[in-house]
């Protein structure tokens, strides 16, 4: 997940260096997105309530 993470800030910024806007703030919500799972189940993880085998 980590690695779509920084594919897409890659991309987000790229895309905001040659001037498509639309695409950069695509890929930033994914970006936001996948963020926000991945301290969902950090949190729940460190909580002990989901145990990753």
């Amino acid at each position: 997940m980590l690695k779509w993470i920084l594919i897409l800030l890659i991309v987000a910024a790229v895309a905001s260096l040659l001037g498509f806007n639309s695409i950069s703030g695509a890929a930033m919500t994914g970006v936001k997105l996948l963020i926000g799972i991945l301290l969902i189940v950090f949190l729940l993880t460190l909580l002990g309530i989901v145990a990753i085998a």
